[in-house]
């Protein structure tokens, strides 16, 4: 499992395209019958993707966690972003269909995903961080998702937040997440920005239209930054830094964090005036 170390802001006013894309993308982790995962140090996040295909995958344990087991003293948040699937989890099925959400305590031992159909397989994105209480597994489908309509099509950032993980939904011991689709011909997400000093946050990109891309922004608000991302890519985004994104068309994207609350409103905005 590839590891991506913290970054400090004044350094990260350095780095060149190259560089920021090396310690901040997160791309390649949905392969065809594979799980791929990647261990940050912001709040000890592991992002990553199952897409099964052909056959049943597991989710292995990893040397680098040093525990029993992957759940050991963690919990993970997943969810389905393409063709509807199952997971496994010690023996029992939860079906999830496009936009569902699973949360699954510390403590469980086998986590298992399949697809219901190998030409409209499912795409598995993980989230996990440590938990030192263990929840009991919830499944929440996306008609269930508390929903928020935010933004406008004067600004381009119309937009419907669902929220899966957190204080009046799911509940988790730190795990916040939901995701974001925005409406056609809206092209920007989480516009004015904000950043939170107590808690990282990891974007994952999808249905970016083929030949798309979109540009996330990061980097304090007063020297910004961005990066190209493609379909089922995602960036971490560091507590100091904004996290925002305009694309090419219009896409979809998972947002997750982990930190010191729960609480979703948790952000110092910014004024679009104020950002350089």
């Amino acid at each position: 499992m590839k590891s991506i170390h913290s970054v400090h802001p004044d350094d990260f006013k350095t780095y060149q395209t190259a560089t920021i894309r090396e310690r901040f993308l997160l791309d390649g982790v949905v392969k065809p019958d594979q799980v791929n995962c990647v261990y940050t140090h912001y709040d000890r996040m592991i992002v990553g993707a199952a897409n099964p295909v052909d056959r049943q995958l597991e989710l292995e344990n990893y040397p680098n966690l040093k525990a029993d087991y992957f759940l050991q003293r963690r919990e993970i948040g997943i969810i389905n972003v393409a063709g509807s699937g199952q997971v496994i989890v010690d023996g029992e099925v939860y079906p999830l269909n496009k936009l569902d959400c699973l949360y699954i305590g510390k403590g469980v031992k086998s986590i298992k995903f399949s697809s219901d159909d190998a030409n409209d397989a499912a795409v598995f994105y993980l989230l996990s961080c440590p938990a030192h209480t263990a929840y009991p597994t919830t499944l929440l489908t996306h008609a269930q998702a508390i929903k928020v309509n935010a933004g406008d099509a004067s600004t381009a950032n119309r937009r419907t937040i669902n929220k899966y993980i957190h204080t009046e939904g799911i509940q988790s011991c730190q795990l916040v997440m939901g995701l974001t689709v925005l409406a056609g011909g809206s092209v920007w997400n989480t516009m004015p920005a904000h950043v939170h000093d107590r808690r990282m946050e990891a974007y994952f990109y999808f249905d970016v239209p083929d030949g798309q891309r979109v540009f996330h922004y990061m980097g304090e608000g007063n020297e910004t930054r961005h990066i190209v991302v493609a379909n089922h890519e995602a960036v971490v985004s560091p507590p100091w830094s904004i996290h925002s994104g305009s694309g090419t068309a219009s896409y979809s994207f998972i947002w997750g964090m982990a930190g010191e609350n729960l609480d979703y409103t948790d952000m110092d905005i910014l004024n679009i005036t104020d950002l350089k």
